[in-house]
């Protein structure tokens, strides 16, 4: 059974009533067709009233009649976009404009910034180039072209940085401008348009709810609370881009008051915490209605802060300036404008003081990978910029990228980005530098059977204070590796000596004992830029041998050390450094001629002079060393063959038997002991236990805290 339909009888009454809607439908498409909707969209951009412009240049669209009317609702569409920060409509409207040959030059350059922030690089250097030859004096056609080169050279060797959303406290809406509450780095604050916050209803300038300042706290596990709105300062209107003063206690933020129809600027405001409440905000006196304001940054003694602004006497679009606090006035001063190393013919925003001086910005006007970049400046003083670095993917993307912010002296912090595989319109990532993985292993081994050494102990000395030591195990390997829980043996930028300590050998059955190492091992991890393994081997001598120093040589029938000898003895010097509890015996032989008697006086002075050598210019103690000659008895036993005088006699030439005796006239050492003690020795330095990264001290909160500036 099906519904019947009503019918209506038509009364008087009820055609007087046809009549009246079909006049007033007529009347508001009458209206609706005079309207200016072309007109109404300009104004509405003048106001930055982005979002609300862009309907209205379609409406306009559908009533254009010329074809420059419509490629001029091209470009606006485009503007308007571009405001928002939309770069796919952006593409999309000016792609329109183009091929309807709209005549202002800027379309193919807009279009070639759209695709680059969309990673586009190729399809985008194309446009810049044809921008580079259309208009040859702009050097934003160059600039977008080496930009694009540079873009993917960077996506393909990217920084360490370790970069991830922080998706516990984003939201499908914008979220950016993170702050910390105080220099424990335990609190948040960032700006939001999530729902359910103070601004409640769309802002007609990006079709977001208005944004308002929240706070996130993180517990010892590391996890972020829900954010929650701070009471005050939020209003009505746009609040947020905040920084929060050392102590906790000032809050400088932006406020973006919004009048329909009204051209307005934002500004910037100083409020005080009293207790667990921020009090009332104060305008900043530099502040004026007539200009923007925005995205202010202090140093931790709030004497100078900087911001953005669009005054005049800038250099771009929004330009960085700094004032300095005066503390006899209370108040800040005349505004200054960083000048052309930081500013350029784009927006540089949202700025940020590093402890260490350096100066942190986004900006899309000097050379980057996308939309807006972060850069950083070095300090050169003077309250002075200049050195700017492009940080580089992954902190940068083709997207925009920007208001950074690091905890402490630490390389790592927080900022913000609308890249793609977000969770919202701008998401909150974070960043870190992980450390460089160095590892130092090697064998020790016995230099003249090639056997490893067990239980020598290896000590590991650096440049940080580092002093720590391990031993070898059977097969005669150290390793000094990441040990896990954050404990690292080897640093960044750190140098290294590693000595060895035959003391702890074990026997073999080679011997007993063996020398320490005379060259000591050194590494150094400065200008590493990745990780690495460093190899540092070492071979012992066994000290039971005869060890031979080739360099003492002696004239015939003479006790006198030549000079080249010298050298060989600070050989013997720097065993006996190393080995401070060794004794040894210098030997020392003669040749075949002459008596035996006489050889085994000459023997005797010549090791004498060598010991009476080490005991006067270099300071060893005369305990340690102990003179023996042994004539012509000991001949010299090489490659099989014996210099006996027999020998010798059965050489040839007399240069060849002159060279023999040579070799017979030696001087060797042995160990007779290790129970030497210096009590004038110095201990041993104590060993240091390593870093721990991620550990390191934190900030005392201050309380301490600056008199407000006066309005």
């Amino acid at each position: 059974m099906g519904i019947k339909p009503i019918i209506m009888r038509r009364t008087p009454k009820s055609i007087f009533r046809q009549l009246v809607i079909v006049t007033c439908c007529f009347l508001s498409q009458l209206a609706f067709s005079q309207k200016n909707f072309s007109k109404d969209a300009d104004r509405a951009f003048r106001c930055k009233e982005y979002f609300e412009a862009v309907e209205l240049y379609k409406q306009a669209y559908k009533h254009a009649k010329t074809k420059e009317a419509k490629a001029r609702i091209f470009f606006m569409t485009a503007e308007s976009y571009r405001m928002i920060g939309d770069a796919k409509q952006c593409e999309t409207w000016y792609s329109k404009a183009d091929k309807v040959h709209y005549p202002d030059p800027k379309t193919i350059l807009y279009l070639a910034d759209a695709k680059k922030a969309q990673g586009k690089y190729n399809e985008a250097l194309a446009n810049y180039t044809r921008y580079a030859k259309e208009v040859p004096a702009d050097d934003r056609g160059k600039y977008g072209v080496k930009s694009c080169e540079l873009a993917e050279n960077w996506k393909e060797n990217q920084t360490r940085y370790v970069v991830e959303n922080m998706a516990m406290i984003n939201s499908r809406e914008s979220d950016f401008g993170p702050t910390y509450a105080s220099k424990k780095y335990t609190t948040l604050y960032f700006t939001t348009t999530r729902d359910g916050l103070t601004g409640g209803k769309l802002d007609g300038g990006n079709g977001q709810n208005f944004s308002d300042i929240v706070e996130t706290k993180r517990d010892k596990n590391g996890r972020w609370s829900v954010p929650l709105p701070i009471a005050i300062p939020n209003t009505k209107d746009n609040d947020g881009a905040t920084f929060v003063s050392r102590n906790g206690r000032n809050m400088y933020f932006t406020r973006c008051v919004v009048n329909k129809n009204q051209e307005t600027n934002c500004q910037l405001f100083v409020c005080v915490k009293k207790g667990n409440v921020w009090g009332d905000e104060i305008k900043l006196p530099f502040s004026v209605d007539s200009f923007a304001f925005g995205h202010p940054a202090l140093d931790d003694k709030e004497s100078i802060i900087i911001f953005s602004s669009d005054m005049p006497g800038g250099y771009g679009g929004k330009d960085l300036w700094y004032s300095l606090y005066d503390k006899k006035t209370k108040s800040f001063g005349t505004p200054v404008n960083l000048g052309k190393d930081i500013n350029t013919w784009g927006d540089e925003m949202y700025p940020f003081l590093h402890e260490d001086g350096s100066l942190y910005f986004s900006s899309n006007g000097h050379l980057g990978m996308g939309g807006r970049d972060i850069f950083k400046a070095s300090s050169k003083g003077n309250n002075k910029w200049n050195g700017i670095e492009n940080m580089k993917a992954p902190i940068n993307s083709a997207a925009d990228d920007f208001g950074i912010i690091f905890e402490g002296n630490r390389e790592r912090g927080y900022f913000a980005s609308n890249r793609e595989g977000g969770k919202g319109r701008d998401d909150i990532y974070s960043f870190v530098m992980p450390p460089l993985n160095f590892i130092l292993g090697g064998t020790v081994s016995d230099c003249m059977n090639n056997v490893p050494l067990e239980g020598v102990t290896i000590r590991l000395m650096g440049s940080d204070g580092t002093n720590i030591e391990t031993k070898t195990d059977k097969e005669g390997k150290y390793e000094f590796a990441d040990a896990g829980n954050g404990v690292r043996y080897i640093n960044m930028n750190t140098s290294y000596i590693i000595t060895t300590d035959a003391s702890t050998t074990k026997a073999t059955i080679f011997a007993e004992k063996y020398l320490n190492n005379l060259e000591r091992g050194k590494i150094t991890t400065l200008d590493e830029k990745d990780s690495k393994k460093f190899i540092q081997d070492f071979c012992l001598i066994p000290s039971i041998i005869e060890i031979p120093l080739p360099a003492i040589e002696y004239d015939y029938n003479s006790a006198t050390l030549r000079k080249e000898s010298k050298d060989s003895l600070d050989y013997l010097y720097k065993v006996l450094t190393e080995n401070s509890t060794m004794i040894v015996e210098l030997a020392a032989n003669t040749d075949c001629r002459g008596s035996a008697a006489y050889n085994l006086k000459l023997s005797q002075a010549r090791a004498q002079s060598c010991v009476d050598y080490l005991i006067k210019e270099k300071g060893i103690p005369a305990e340690r060393l102990v003179a023996k000659g042994y004539g012509e008895d000991r001949p010299l036993k090489m490659g099989g063959v014996i210099f006996t005088e027999a020998h010798i006699n059965s050489i040839k030439t007399e240069d060849g038997r002159e060279d023999a005796h040579q070799k017979n006239r030696r001087t060797s050492f042995r160990v007779l002991s290790w129970e030497y003690v210096d009590p004038m020795a110095p201990k041993t330095p104590p060993l240091v236990k390593p870093k721990i990264y991620g550990q390191e001290e934190g900030y005392e909160e201050e309380t301490d805290n600056i008199e407000l500036p006066n309005n």
